[in-house]
């Protein structure tokens, strides 16, 4: 195969790597205090967020495309950083889980919880380097969250790379409000 055979595959690869870096970039500076500081309203405290993304890369990675484990549930199994894991979908309700209740209840070590990030990041690129273009319209079945079948390059953008985007402004957000810079 050469370099014009997998164009899509390299950017996606790119871009996930970006988001991840970004998203890390923002929880740099980010203390105990300040990843379980509770915003507000329903908002989701920084250190949760953080955790939320990571944990679903890894689902959504290993468990959902790749057809295994979660490193969560296998060689990270309680090194995560977590005191308890995010929610999951429920069969029962499909959709997303309410993420707020656990949100105020978990304890977070930053630097266990960073080790993982790293895992889950070696993880992601690990199975990116893998894919080939056309692996990309592989479908696969997200009903457990409402969402029908859809295809892996879906999944890789809006699940890994949108959501990483997405969530790392909600931290910047949440770290503004305390008083530090957010976003550069």
């Amino acid at each position: 195969m050469d370099a014009t055979e997998n164009k899509a595959v390299g950017l996606l690869r790119d871009q996930v790597k970006g988001a991840i870096q970004y998203l890390e970039g923002i929880m740099a500076d980010v203390a105990p205090g300040e990843a379980h500081w509770q915003p507000p309203g329903t908002a989701l405290p920084a250190g949760a967020v953080y955790a939320h993304v990571v944990t679903a890369v890894d689902a959504v990675v290993n468990a959902v495309l790749k057809g295994g484990a979660p490193l969560f549930a296998a060689g990270w199994a309680g090194k995560t950083g977590l005191s308890e894991l995010p929610p999951g979908p429920d069969p029962a309700k499909p959709g997303f889980p309410d993420w707020t209740a656990w949100s105020r209840r978990v304890t977070i070590d930053l630097t266990a919880l960073r080790r993982y990030a790293d895992a889950v990041r070696a993880a992601t690129d690990d199975y990116l380097a893998t894919l080939l273009d056309a692996d990309l319209a592989r479908l696969v079945d997200m009903s457990s969250i409402g969402m029908g079948r859809v295809t892996v390059g879906f999944m890789l953008n809006a699940a890994v790379l949108g959501h990483a985007f997405s969530h790392a402004g909600e931290i910047a957000c949440l770290k503004g409000l305390q008083g530090k810079t957010g976003s550069q």
